[in-house]
C-alpha cells in the first residue's frame, strides 16, 4: 500500500522593503518534508530590495504600487487580492508589508493570514516599537507572531521571541537584536501553521 503524496501548501509573503525576513522564510520552505513552498513574492514598492532577492531564489514576484491609486484603498486592495489569487495561496505571510488592510482584505483570506511585529504584543502596537520600549524603561523587547484580524496587531498570538534591552540600548541597537530572532521565530510558527498547529511557541 502506497502512502499519499501531500502537496505542499503555497505561501505568499507580502513585502514592502529589503525582505530579510521573506528570505527567511522561503529558505525554511527548501526544507525536506516542509508543509510549504512559497509561490509569491508581491511588493507595495516597486524599488522593495526583497523583490531581486525572490527573484534570486526563484520565486514568482508582483509589484502592486500603492501610490498609483491615489488614496484609494478599496481599488488598491481589489487589486492586490486579484494578484494574489492568481497564485492560489493557501497561507499568506506579512514580513514588513508596510500597508494597513481593510477588513475587507482581511476577511478575504480569514484564517490564512500571518504577520510579524517588532513588540512583545499586546505591548507597542503599531510603530516606533522599540524606542516605545527603550523609553518606557522595559527591561525586554522582542517580537510576536500572530494572525492577522481586522485590530490592528490585535489577532492571536502564535509566537514570541524575548531579548534584553540592554544600557545605552539605541532603538537601532534594539531592533538589530530583535532582528535576529524574528528570522529565528516566524519560520518556526508558519511551519507550524501550515500543519494546522497554533498553540503558543516561544524562544
Amino acid at each position: 500500500m502506497t502512502s499519499k503524496v501531500v502537496s505542499p501548501k503555497k505561501v505568499a509573503i507580502l513585502i514592502s522593503g529589503g525582505g530579510s525576513n521573506m528570505v527567511s522564510l522561503a529558505t525554511s520552505m527548501t526544507e525536506d518534508g516542509h508543509p510549504g513552498r512559497p509561490c509569491l513574492v508581491l511588493s507595495n514598492v516597486p524599488s522593495a530590495g526583497g523583490l531581486a532577492k525572490a527573484s534570486d531564489m526563484g520565486i514568482a514576484t508582483e509589484v502592486v504600487d500603492h501610490r498609483d491609486f491615489k488614496g484609494d484603498r478599496e481599488a488598491f486592495e481589489q487589486k492586490l487580492i486579484s494578484v494574489i489569487d492568481h497564485y492560489e495561496p493557501d497561507a499568506i505571510a506579512m514580513a514588513g508589508f508596510m500597508r494597513i488592510l481593510t477588513p475587507t482584505f482581511i476577511s478575504h483570506y480569514a484564517g490564512k493570514m500571518l504577520n510579524i511585529h517588532p513588540s512583545l504584543l499586546p505591548k507597542y502596537k503599531g510603530l516606533h516599537t522599540h524606542q516605545r520600549a527603550i523609553e518606557a524603561g522595559d527591561a525586554e523587547a522582542g517580537c510576536s507572531v500572530h494572525e492577522v484580524t481586522a485590530e490592528l496587531d490585535g489577532g492571536p498570538i502564535l509566537g514570541q521571541a524575548r531579548v534584553p534591552i540592554m544600557a545605552g540600548d539605541t532603538a537601532d541597537d534594539l531592533a538589530a537584536r530583535v532582528l535576529v530572532k524574528e528570522h529565528l521565530l516566524y519560520p518556526l510558527v508558519l511551519k507550524r501553521f501550515l500543519l494546522s498547529e497554533k498553540d503558543l511557541i516561544t524562544l
